[in-house]
Parts: C-alpha cells; sequence; structure tokens
C-alpha cells in the first residue's frame, strides 16, 4: 500500500545554468507542491502504513528551510531545479522515514517530477 502526504512551499528561484535568453534565468517564484510517498503493509493493529502527522513531523525542517526563501541560497540547492530539489529533499527525510517511497515535486500544476531515490530516478 501507498500513502502521500502533501506540502506547500512558496519560495523563489532562478536557474543559473540556462542560456541567458531563457526565462528561468530570472528570479521568479513558484507555488511548489511536494508530496511525500511512504509504502508499506498496513499494521493490524494501526490501520495504517505510516501515521501522517509522522511524516508531518520528519518534513517539518525541511519546509521550514525552504518556504518563503531564495532556494538558490540554500546550501546544497545552487541550481534549484525540480529535479535537483525532489533528490535534495530525499537525502533529508530518508533516514528518519525508511518507508519512504518516492518525492514528488509539482512547481506549477502541470509541471513536475517524481524521485524515487539514488539509482531510481
Amino acid at each position: 500500500m501507498r500513502i502521500f502526504k502533501s506540502f506547500q512551499i512558496e519560495a523563489a528561484h532562478y536557474l543559473p545554468n540556462v542560456s541567458d535568453d531563457h526565462k528561468c534565468k530570472r528570479l521568479h517564484g513558484h507555488s511548489f507542491r511536494v508530496e511525500i510517498h511512504v509504502s508499506g503493509d498496513v499494521g493490524e493493529q494501526s490501520g495504517w502504513v505510516t501515521d501522517f502527522a509522522e511524516i508531518s513531523r520528519v518534513f517539518r525542517p525541511v519546509f521550514e528551510a525552504l518556504d518563503h526563501r531564495c532556494l538558490n541560497e540554500v546550501e546544497g540547492l545552487e541550481n534549484p531545479t525540480s529535479e535537483n530539489l525532489a533528490a535534495w529533499i530525499w537525502r533529508r527525510i530518508e533516514a528518519e522515514l525508511p518507508a519512504l517511497a518516492k518525492i514528488v515535486v509539482l512547481e506549477t500544476p502541470s509541471s513536475g517530477c517524481e524521485y524515487a531515490g539514488p539509482g531510481l530516478e
């Protein structure tokens, strides 16, 4: 079974490695939607895979590091594409969320990426 919890992050960024005439080279903002997916068996007693509150607890420091920030100024996100952001989030929560299955980052309602961990991109 797979469950997920969604979070919304308001943040600015620019993409330093695109051509000078690309619109994303300029500073701009997004309402990023981040989904944390967890998979596992449903507990016989609990009736759930993982408590949603546990996902929120684990994600809280990541949320605080990213929300209302310029992502380029966050260590490790100097080139903050959705792909790099998803991998960055994974590295920060995987130890505390061993059933982590994937991270989804949507930078607009119609554009985003999924990351399922190193070697599973």
